[in-house]
């Protein structure tokens, strides 16, 4: 299936590991250029030059309020457009409501929630027709999951603002879609399963609620990611898509 990404050029936050890396590297095999960012410079021009002469790496976070504009500006520069952004960012720090001090709040919420807005606002302002806005957000938007308060709280509401602005972009033709992944197995997943004390009985207590019996791989979330952002997904806007081999109990 030609997803039509040849030529397309996108911003991916947070697309030097994880889920935004995955999602990068899917939009480039299928002949897209990228603009990703990360944390350090040395991370960010590491993972472009694994990506190959189709991505470009700029140190941003997400939080500074100059990241969105600077960003898109990257774009036009080095690929001459701007086709769409993913906006991924590195999950919340794990806690329960007693353990999660103010000041962690506060970072997540900057980093997580408005820096995802600020990101959606100025792409929404530089798009034409046929653009499309991404988030990548979690399975806690439907359904919270234990020690992750954080991202309980901040998630289900970043997809709402994701659900209003598809309804005011879309007289313009410009798409808003948000992924909702689960158990995919990243570093981060890595992480969180070792937090229980015994990283393998976590995965494998995971794995058995899973319909599909295990964790997805990064490259099947990235390629679901590709899908939502190319033309091929032309009359999807406004939905949340699941990449959780079945976990989610909704319908």
């Amino acid at each position: 299936m030609d997803l039509g990404l040849t030529d397309r050029v996108y911003v991916v936050t947070g697309g030097t590991r994880g889920l935004g890396l995955a999602a990068a590297r899917e939009l480039v095999e299928d002949g897209a250029r990228v603009v990703i960012s990360g944390r350090t410079e040395a991370s960010a021009e590491a993972a472009a030059k694994a990506l190959g002469a189709g991505a470009v790496g700029v140190a941003a976070d997400n939080a500074d309020p100059q990241t969105a504009d600077r960003l898109v500006d990257t774009a036009f520069e080095r690929f001459g457009r701007f086709d769409g952004v993913l906006v991924s960012v590195g999950g919340p720090p794990a806690g329960d409501t007693e353990t999660i001090t103010d000041d962690q709040w506060q970072t997540a919420f900057e980093s997580v929630f408005l820096g995802a807005v600020r990101l959606a606002r100025t792409a929404a302002r530089r798009l034409g027709e046929g653009g499309v806005i991404g988030f990548v957000l979690s399975g806690s938007v439907t359904e919270p999951i234990p020690g992750l308060t954080v991202s309980n709280g901040l998630r289900p509401g970043l997809a709402g603002f994701a659900k209003s602005l598809a309804n005011e972009l879309g007289p313009r033709g410009v798409r808003v879609v948000g992924l909702l992944p689960s158990r995919i197995d990243t570093d981060r997943l890595r992480e969180l399963d070792a937090l229980s004390g015994d990283a393998e009985a976590s995965r494998a207590r995971h794995s058995a609620n899973i319909p599909l019996r295990r964790y997805g791989r990064p490259e099947e979330f990235g390629k679901a990611a590709a899908f939502l952002l190319s033309p091929a997904a032309s009359y999807l806007t406004g939905t949340m898509l699941p990449v959780d081999g079945g976990a989610q109990h909704r319908i």
